[in-house]
């Protein structure tokens, strides 16, 4: 049997876990995280908890495993560089090493990268490291106050400024369109796109309130979206391929594991927005539960550079609705501590149709208890999003505490409302 390490401890690393238990190569799988998690400890031989960010002890914990293959979940140890420290010991490990991060950790490096290689997917942009005021004002001037601010680093997903909305000063053009997510899994030679999802980063209903690190995500029955065209997606991958193909020409070296294209239709075609080097979550939540090829075999072939041997990959034709339960007063003034109660197990809950993963949450004495951040994922999974959307309700109402989540995330207005606003935007 195949013995799997996995470092981190979100909703993400609960699906992957998950995912994984499910092959039919039945792997054994240890678990390195700042906490445990209840959903990923059922699923483990052992967690051990400590600072994921710690590459020594990640090296330590590596050896005393002996892991036939690794994953690295979050962004942070990624940036950190445990996707290299995994290599020196000789693990097979899906993530990519340090240098590579930067597509994720340095906002700038990404753009300069395109600039160079000619990838025309970027808007206009300003790269500062000190306030040239002249320069900088020109290119405000230019773009007529239509930009947005993001700093160059890692920040969970909250990391926009948007002009007219937060801020009165003036680094990019502000791209008006909608936004869908293209995680694709690459070994440096193959891209092997995901299907694609919708993310909703602001908190509240009606896309109100602060930015989060995402409160849920929709993707229907065709792998798609209904305001996205197919030519749109092929563009999207296309826009990949270049980009990991300019990669290994400035670095010298393959990226292996998750190349996640934040994308953006606007009325000049789709435009990359922001690559994470993983896999998003909650958009992780949407993917597992319909994936039917074997993981263990996919994050093998990867780090072994042959993808191509497995083909394009398989999913169920089902659409899913992820709507995350957070404590409430989050983002800015969560609870913490409060319990969280199911009405039945998992399992029967489950049976409503979709999946429940755990994220910020934590087991004392036989009770789940919040700890600040989005805390339960509930995945609806059905023949649409329709359905999708109603056992994802319905579930909710399996799971008590002081929680809320966006009810209109996959509703039928929600969407219609993104069809329009595309309608609009490519003129038809």
């Amino acid at each position: 049997m195949k013995r799997i390490l996995v470092i981190g401890n979100g909703g993400r690393e609960n699906a992957i876990c998950d995912s994984l238990s499910r092959s039919p190569q039945k792997p054994i799988l240890f678990n390195f995280a700042t906490a445990v998690n209840p959903g990923i400890a059922k699923l483990c031989e052992k967690v051990f908890v400590g600072d994921i960010l710690d590459m020594e002890k990640t090296k330590e914990i590596a050896k005393q495993i002996a892991p036939d293959l690794a994953i690295v979940g979050p962004d942070d140890p990624i940036g950190a560089g445990a996707g290299s420290a995994l290599r020196e010991l000789n693990i097979p490990t899906f993530a990519p090493i340090k240098s590579h991060s930067r597509l994720e950790g340095s906002k700038a490096w990404t753009r300069e990268l395109l600039k160079k290689y000619k990838i025309d997917a970027s808007p206009d942009f300003y790269v500062s490291t000190e306030i040239n005021d002249e320069e900088r004002r020109g290119f405000f001037d230019k773009l007529e106050g239509q930009i947005v601010v993001k700093a160059d680093g890692l920040l969970g997903g909250k990391g926009v400024i948007v002009a007219g909305e937060h801020f009165d000063t003036l680094a990019e053009e502000k791209l008006i369109g909608e936004e869908f997510s293209l995680m694709s899994i690459v070994d440096g030679i193959t891209v092997c796109d995901t299907p694609i999802i919708q993310d909703h980063k602001r908190a509240f209903d009606g896309d109100k309130g602060p930015q989060t690190g995402g409160m849920g995500c929709i993707s229907d029955e065709h792998g798609s979206l209904p305001f996205v065209k197919d030519e749109e997606i092929k563009d999207a991958h296309d826009i990949t391929v270049r980009v990991m193909e300019a990669i290994e020409k400035e670095t010298g070296e393959k990226y292996v594991g998750v190349m996640y294209g934040g994308f953006i239709i606007t009325k000049r075609g789709v435009k990359l927005i922001e690559y994470n080097a993983r896999f998003g979550d909650p958009e992780a939540l949407n993917l597992f539960p319909i994936l039917e090829t074997d993981f263990v075999e996919i994050i093998e072939k990867a780090t072994q550079g042959k993808l191509s041997e497995l083909g394009d990959f398989k999913f169920k034709p089902a659409a899913t609705v992820v709507k995350y339960l957070c404590p409430e007063g989050y983002p800015t003034d969560p609870v913490v501590n409060e319990k969280v109660e199911l009405a039945d197990t998992i399992e029967n809950i489950e049976k409503i149709g979709g999946k429940i993963y755990f994220a910020s949450v934590a087991e004392k004495n036989g009770d789940i208890l919040l700890c600040g951040s989005r805390a339960v994922g509930v995945v609806g999974v059905g023949e649409n999003l329709k359905k999708a959307h109603e056992n994802a309700e319905e579930m909710i109402t399996k799971i008590s505490g002081p929680l809320f989540y966006r009810k209109d995330i996959g509703t039928a207005e929600l969407v219609q409302k993104r069809v329009e606003n595309m309608n609009k935007i490519r003129g038809e």
